[in-house]
């Protein structure tokens, strides 16, 4: 069935968006929508031109007998300044306070929209060239992790604070949480990652990195490189965390009076500076 040039540029915009980072190529369309190649190169083009006129993102053309097209989601730095402050906002309602100083967050790193913004965000700030996973442990921070594996299109796996009989042998260490002390596990499936991978690691909330530095540590364990480190909210105590290096979104202040909130300079620093490149 031939399609219309507005059907199948519909239909390249809603495959591309849905599969970011995937490279596609030509002859992939051609077969889809029984069109020219030449002519797909047209609607392409047209795409790509729409994207960067209205700021939607980068779509990349690859020449060559082995290249094709893929849409990279690429966030302005106004998008993200004003999405975060709007996260600052939500947290900072009194009433999200729960018994003993924790944060009630489940409805904002649960919320679909809000996880794929952040994933977004985390795959225009944070260098995957060359990464192999995207790693993450259990449980709060999976949403979050998954819908940034999927803006950079590389798998997911999930330390496990307990191991499961299902997933086989697992190598797991103990390590120090950095805001109570106390020693915990976390483990991670032998088979899931080759010696040798560059991994992201992402976790949804760090005071002094305890659980963190544990996920580095297992990642040395399994003789695997750490390229990056993102966490959606550090506090600002304490100062000295138990890890470098990482990439914050929100930074907060519990010893304020109401919890205060803001989007961490460095990451509207650092879109900036990627914008420019």
């Amino acid at each position: 069935m031939k399609l219309k040039r507005n059907e199948r540029i519909g239909a390249i915009v809603k495959i591309l968006t849905e599969h970011p980072n995937k490279t596609f190529t030509l002859s992939y369309f051609t077969e889809k929508f029984n069109t020219a190649k030449s002519t797909l190169s047209e609607d392409v083009m047209l795409v790509k031109s729409v994207f960067e006129r209205m700021k939607l993102g980068r779509v990349i053309t690859i020449p060559g007998a082995s290249g094709g097209v893929r849409y990279i989601p690429d966030v302005s730095k106004d998008e993200v300044y004003n999405f975060l402050q709007t996260i600052s906002k939500k947290i900072q309602s009194e009433d999200r306070v729960l018994p003993g100083g924790f944060l009630y967050l489940i409805d904002i790193i649960y919320d679909p929209d809000i996880v794929a913004s952040i994933g977004n965000i985390f795959a225009s700030v944070i260098d995957y060239t060359n990464v192999d996973y995207l790693v993450t442990i259990e449980t709060k921070g999976i949403p979050m992790a998954l819908m940034t594996a999927k803006a950079m299109n590389i798998p997911l796996l999930i330390i496990r604070k307990n191991s499961k009989i299902s997933e086989g042998s697992s190598l797991g260490i103990t390590y120090v949480s950095g805001t109570s002390g106390t020693v915990q596990t976390m483990s991670l499936p032998r088979r899931n990652i080759k010696e040798g991978s560059r991994v992201i690691l992402i976790d949804d909330f760090m005071r002094g990195g305890g659980t963190l530095k544990g996920m580095h540590d297992l990642m040395k364990e399994f003789k695997v490189e750490v390229a990056a480190t993102g966490v959606l909210i550090s506090t600002t105590k304490p100062e000295e965390k138990m890890i470098d290096n990482y990439f914050s979104l929100l930074e907060l202040d519990e010893q304020s009076v109401k919890n205060k909130v803001w989007p961490n300079e460095k990451i509207i620093n650092k879109i900036s500076e990627n914008l420019n490149l």
